[in-house]
């Protein structure tokens, strides 16, 4: 959701939206990741609440550490990063994944990611880049499964059903390159089976291009997607897909994720 545009209320919580819980969420989740500090006007005009009740609200989400005050405006607090960090699942494989994609990047020289599903988005874990690199990718960022290397790889070996439910909304096109034809998209997922590997070439940003790898456990439960991303015009996709295949199967085979 953009800044310009004005979220109807309780979008996606159904009556949820009318409980205290429901309000709270709608004022946490109105921070995008460009977001630094937000009016309480624009809280209210981006969860469809009144001024009044965003004004109680956010007094006790400061109260609770979630929130922060800067003079008249608001900003995500550091409980929220403290709560998010302690999710286990999470932290585990990050944490067990962080040494391999630092290797991967002195290697390669390019920006490595870690990606898991969540929903029907792929989550960013970690990332490890150099300073000036240019993707448009974030920890705790969010991209859509359908124009990304690591989507496409979680896609590939998710259930049936996610990949149904993706396409039966409207897939949004980020560039000109950006895949939005089913048909297309199953031969991806079809290539991905074959290779053991998925690309996207100048899908979410022009100029640059991805390849990912699926990460499973021992017994082969999907854990997450593990990318390069790169410059298209210096990409050795086959160099980078081995050595993402190599890592994905020592992790495995090291069983550091049950």
């Amino acid at each position: 959701m953009s800044v310009s545009q004005t979220r109807g209320y309780g979008e996606g919580l159904g009556q949820g939206a009318n409980s205290v819980l429901g309000k709270a969420r709608l004022i946490l989740e109105s921070f995008q990741h460009d977001d630094v500090e937000l009016s309480l006007s624009e809280l209210s005009r981006r969860t469809g609440i009144s001024k009044a009740s965003v004004h109680r609200l956010a007094q006790e989400l400061v109260d609770w550490g979630m929130l922060e005050r800067s003079g008249f405006e608001y900003r995500l607090g550091m409980r929220a990063f403290e709560l998010g960090s302690r999710v286990p699942r999470f932290r585990v494989l990050r944490d067990a994944a962080r040494p391999f994609m630092e290797r991967l990047h002195f290697a390669t020289k390019e920006a490595v990611h870690l990606a898991v599903l969540d929903g029907l988005e792929v989550l960013y874990l970690e990332k490890v880049a150099a300073a000036q690199s240019a993707k448009p990718s974030r920890i705790a960022g969010r991209m859509p499964l359908h124009a990304t290397s690591t989507g496409k790889v979680l896609l590939a070996f998710s259930p049936p059903s996610v990949f149904e439910e993706v396409v039966s909304r409207e897939l949004k096109r980020l560039t000109p390159h950006t895949t939005v034809a089913r048909g297309l998209l199953v031969e991806q997922i079809r290539r991905i089976h074959t290779n053991g590997w998925g690309l996207e070439q100048e899908e979410i940003a022009p100029g640059y291009c991805s390849v990912a790898v699926p990460l499973f456990t021992g017994n082969r439960t999907l854990l997450g997607a593990l990318s390069i991303a790169a410059p298209t015009y210096r990409a050795d996709v086959t160099k980078l897909a081995t050595a993402l295949t190599e890592v994905s199967r020592r992790m495995s085979s090291a069983n550091l994720i049950n």
